[in-house]
């Protein structure tokens, strides 16, 4: 096996993404982004909701949105447990319009500090798909 690719693993609730090789992926980290290449030192991260962007033959293969999540990187893999995860170009822009506009109404009616808390969550996972849908 080569040492030139990272394996690449993307799982979201539903089913296996992703599970090849590629050149490097970028990961939105809670931190902030951190690239892979093969040979990456051991991390494990949080993943906040954004882009993954896959990178082969020098361009960007593909583009993942995922709602956060987590990842775990060694040397030769990395792996990304996502609680959503769909590709960008089949983002409907006009119906995260239309639930972003639903979320936040049911931020300004929450309640309790829960309610707020998730309307708020809701919220900022719907900003950060309409960003990448754009």
């Amino acid at each position: 096996m080569a040492d030139d690719k990272v394996n690449f693993e993307l799982v979201s609730p539903e089913r296996l993404l992703v599970s090849e090789r590629f050149d490097m992926v970028v990961v939105p980290g809670s931190e902030g982004d951190f690239g892979v290449l093969p040979g990456h030192a051991p991390l494990i991260s949080t993943v906040r909701p954004g882009v993954i962007d896959i990178h082969d033959g020098g361009r960007i293969a593909h583009r993942v949105f995922v709602g956060g999540g987590f990842a775990e990187v060694t040397p030769e893999r990395c792996t990304v447990l996502a609680e959503e995860a769909t590709m960008v170009e089949n983002i409907d822009k006009s119906d995260v319009e239309r639930r972003l506009q639903d979320a936040e109404l049911d931020l300004r009616d929450a309640e309790s500090a829960s309610e707020r808390a998730h309307a708020e969550a809701n919220v900022n996972l719907l900003k950060a798909m309409r960003d990448a849908a754009a």
